[in-house]
């Protein structure tokens, strides 16, 4: 597969094109380097563009079994990348839609524990490190992981998918504008609002903190 990451990591359309070349031709290198290359990009959107992160796996699933029952007909008018975005946003739409109507009255009393839940699922894996940090080091970057992943969850859509896409995912203004079917201008006017947002959770979290480590030292 060394081939194939040195064409893709070139970057330019031509050579992503003799790649996808090989898609289309059912070549079982060619697929397993996708999933290697997109699965975990894939698993992290979904997981923070749906109710309950959960159903990511499920969702990461369906996406690349539509990848690969459509890769020949995509005629390389996006990137690859956007591609498989855009198919796993609109497979997230759908479950959010699904949730809306069937999911969400079934469990509202559950919610909170939904939430609590996603945000030690997001901390496990991205706290570690190279280095040896001590267990206080540790405890307190999953807390502010956990706190940022809940916040994240509390910004609206469709503020939350273009903060994903651009700030966590690392999108250019113009990948996002694509995979989201929206003008630039748009673009950027949602992630503005999201990062507002988003300043505005973290900043009454802080706020919150700083409070509770006051009283702790008066004790």
């Amino acid at each position: 597969m060394g081939h194939l990451a040195t064409i893709v990591g070139a970057g330019t359309r031509h050579e992503e094109a003799a790649v996808i070349s090989e898609l289309r031709a059912g070549s079982e290198e060619a697929f397993a380097w996708l999933i290697g290359q997109f699965h975990q990009p894939v698993y992290s959107l979904l997981a923070r563009t749906v109710h309950d992160p959960a159903d990511a796996s499920d969702l990461t699933q369906e996406v690349f079994i539509k990848v690969f029952r459509g890769i020949r007909t995509f005629h390389g008018d996006s990137s690859l990348r956007t591609w498989i975005y855009r198919i796993a946003l609109h497979e997230a739409s759908n479950r959010r839609r699904w949730w809306s109507r069937h999911k969400a009255k079934e469990v509202a009393m559950e919610d909170d524990v939904c939430e609590q839940n996603s945000d030690v699922h997001f901390c496990i894996g991205d706290t570690l490190a190279d280095q040896q940090p001590s267990p206080f080091d540790c405890a307190v970057s999953a807390e502010v992981k956990a706190r940022v992943e809940a916040a994240l969850r509390e910004v609206p859509e469709p503020f939350r998918t273009t903060l994903v896409l651009r700030d966590i995912e690392g999108l250019s203004y113009e990948e996002c504008a694509e995979v989201l079917g929206t003008q630039l201008g748009t673009v950027k006017s949602r992630l503005m609002r999201g990062r507002a947002a988003m300043k505005s959770l973290l900043q009454e979290w802080m706020t919150a903190s700083q409070i509770d480590d006051r009283e702790g030292a008066i004790r």
